[in-house]
């Protein structure tokens, strides 16, 4: 048995074996297969949440996703990108004629076949999105939905040795690499604490001798925080949201209609001027980011509506109302959920399939009422301003 990516460690008396893996490649799940079925560990550990499991058990996942409450529990960003990174995925897989995550399924096989105890060791990957999106603020959050969107309909072909590479990389790592060079912090929940949860899980695994199928980038920080103690319920709590954005999202609608009622009451054609500027900045923009998703007309429509009010409520967004309206009236099928693992490996299946059109026109109109917000705030406070003079 080839020992290349095996790493055989023993914490308080217990063996542990620790397989290095890329998540598209054939080889590692055959040497997943030839570890765990030599070695006859009594737990196999693999590098799944239960999340994941459940969607590699099921495969008709996507057919009973219910768009209209996605959109209502505020998912439909997570939704997408947790979607376009499977789709990065997949591609791959699907060049190299091999199934995504095989070897996590080559794991869950084996243990079943020599009777191991399977133990689902990662954090929920919700977890760790969530995470993320509270590290990186408003522009960080526009350029990570960039940087994936372009790994992800990239037409370049990966290579063997490219591949291998991969080997030690994470999934996930290896679709965000440069936005973690360019964001340092998204390190410490992307990989850091991953490692930590990991190892915990790998360490606390039932029985004397343990195998844990893992992505190799792993592999280093396992080796090194698995002889150390990790508290799993502080790692898989979603951090509270701070109170300073929600003090900021309330401030903005008070200081606009402050500056605008005061402004009505020393010249009420300026007042007038801002108020249908606020309106154009926001209507406009956040309908063009739902023409940009191509939308229906409908759609189109009522982005440019609810915008201008949605942006002075933060209770409120207006990609929802439009989502909604996309969603009503044209309604995703039975088909568009079945060919969604297929759509979005291609940006003309991304934008085709009906479901994802969806939550691409709640992301882009939600982009584009933000944009007015600031574009049309700042319109507001000119006008105010050349009025004192």
């Amino acid at each position: 048995m080839s020992e290349e990516n095996i790493t055989r460690l023993t914490v308080d008396g217990k063996e542990i074996i620790l397989i290095g893996t890329a998540h598209v490649s054939k080889q590692s799940a055959e040497q997943v297969k030839e570890v765990i079925e030599q070695e006859k560990p009594d737990s196999v550990c693999v590098e799944l949440d239960d999340q994941r499991f459940q969607s590699i058990k099921d495969n008709n996942k996507w057919k009973n996703m219910n768009i209209f409450k996605v959109i209502k529990e505020k998912k439909s960003t997570l939704l997408l990108m947790n979607m376009m990174i499977s789709s990065f995925q997949n591609r791959i897989a699907k060049q190299f004629g091999i199934k995504p995550g095989q070897e996590m399924i080559q794991g869950v096989e084996s243990a079943e076949e020599i009777g191991a105890e399977l133990v689902l060791a990662d954090r929920n990957i919700q977890v760790t999105f969530s995470r993320i999106w509270r590290n990186i603020g408003l522009m960080g959050r526009a350029k990570l939905m960039m940087s994936v969107f372009y790994s992800i309909f990239s037409q370049d072909k990966v290579t063997e040795e490219e591949l291998e590479k991969m080997k030690s990389q994470d999934m996930l790592n290896s679709v965000l690499k440069e936005f973690t060079q360019a964001f340092p912090k998204l390190k410490v929940p992307l990989i850091d604490e991953r490692d930590q949860y990991l190892a915990q899980k790998i360490k606390t695994a039932p029985g004397e001798k343990v195998v844990a199928v893992l992505g190799a980038a792993h592999v280093p920080g396992i080796k090194e925080e698995i002889y150390r103690d990790h508290d799993l319920e502080r790692l898989a709590r979603v951090p509270k949201k701070s109170k300073k954005p929600k003090v900021f999202a309330w401030m903005i609608p008070i200081v606009i209609l402050s500056v605008i009622a005061y402004t009505f009451a020393m010249n009420p054609a300026a007042g007038w001027q801002q108020t249908i500027s606020w309106i154009l900045w926001n209507g406009s923009l956040s309908a063009l980011g739902a023409a940009i998703a191509l939308g229906h007309p409908l759609t189109v429509l009522t982005a440019f509506l609810a915008a201008p009010f949605s942006s002075l409520n933060p209770l409120l967004a207006a990609g929802w109302f439009a989502g909604l309206v996309q969603a009503w009236i044209r309604k995703p099928n039975v088909s568009d959920f079945e060919n969604l693992s297929e759509d979005v490996q291609t940006l003309k299946g991304f934008w085709d399939n009906k479901a994802t059109r969806v939550l691409l026109i709640v992301v882009l109109t939600n982009i584009g009422s933000s944009l007015g917000t600031f574009i049309g705030g700042a319109d507001v406070i000119r006008v105010f301003i050349e009025n004192l003079r």
